[in-house]
């Protein structure tokens, strides 16, 4: 199942299936935190569906101003109402909150499609309190969907169906890339790509702060590191070369870069990456069991 899920998934994106509009849709995002705000964002600027389609819910009044004010979104504090005015039930809430959100929505949620971006919240966890039969998709986004660069990756519930899959991904392509994977990597996705952005600005900060070491103003040198990763980014992506060709193809015998990845090694960074996304898998693994 898996497996032609995928492939049906890479055929729709192919044909642009992912960006198409979502007009007869509506969708409820159960939470207006940063992440929440970013899907309703995109959704909205990619033209996948109209702003008069969307609803926020959250308890907090001020934030429901705010959505109402800047995005022109239906907002409300009665998640059951919320719910059954939706096709299509985001979940954006802290993992901690999700035991008492899926509670109140149990009653209304049937029919629905289900999309929980909260980490360490399993597949099983939510299909066990909204009802086995519920169509449930579990996502791990990052943070640069706020400007439209997130990565996320999806996993399918026992229920959710080829088109549920495509739904899931035409939302999340709309502020970032996708992938499916199976739900048992899902951890491991959060240790890399969920986290990732943390460890990017670590390494940006990092180049700044030596560039400023060796004499550049702080303002030139932060712009040029962070251009500089976000250039190696895209011919990763974008190239047909591997990082170590593209490596490669910076270094040259004596040079400049060969000296810099002396240090690098010396100070064994691929080791204290690897370490960084284990520490962070093994703490989302233990989310999910508390």
């Amino acid at each position: 199942m898996f497996q032609e899920r995928r492939e049906v998934s890479a055929i729709l994106c192919k044909q642009g299936g992912y960006r198409t509009k979502m007009p007869e849709k509506k969708i409820c995002i159960i939470g207006g935190g940063n992440m929440g705000e970013a899907l309703a964002g995109g959704i909205i600027s990619s033209g996948l569906a109209q702003a008069e389609n969307i609803t926020i819910h959250d308890i907090r009044k001020e934030r429901l101003a705010y959505f109402r004010d800047k995005y022109h979104v239906c907002v409300s504090d009665d998640i059951a109402g919320t719910i059954e005015t939706s096709d299509i039930v985001i979940l954006a809430v802290k993992p901690q909150n999700m035991e008492t959100v899926l509670r109140d929505m149990a009653d209304t949620v049937a029919g629905r499609l289900v999309i929980s971006i909260a980490a360490g919240i399993t597949l099983g966890f939510i299909e066990k309190r909204l009802g086995e039969k519920t169509r449930v998709i579990r996502v791990m986004p990052n943070t640069p969907a706020l400007i439209g660069e997130g990565a996320a990756a999806l996993a399918g519930g026992k229920n959710a169906t080829d088109s549920d899959i495509v739904t899931a991904r035409r939302i999340f392509d709309s502020v970032g890339v996708t992938v499916v994977v199976k739900e048992g990597l899902i951890d491991a996705v959060t240790g890399l790509s969920g986290s990732g952005p943390a460890y990017g600005f670590i390494i940006i900060d990092a180049l700044a702060n030596a560039g400023v070491s060796q004499g550049l103003e702080a303002e030139t040198s932060l712009k040029l590191a962070a251009q500089t990763m976000l250039g190696a980014a895209k011919l990763c992506l974008n190239g047909d070369k591997t990082p170590a060709q593209l490596t490669d193809m910076v270094t040259s015998p004596g040079g400049t870069t060969i000296e810099g990845i002396k240090t690098l090694k010396t100070g064994r960074i691929r080791e204290t990456l690897a370490a960084a996304v284990e520490a962070a898998t093994k703490r989302s693994k233990e989310l999910g069991r508390e």
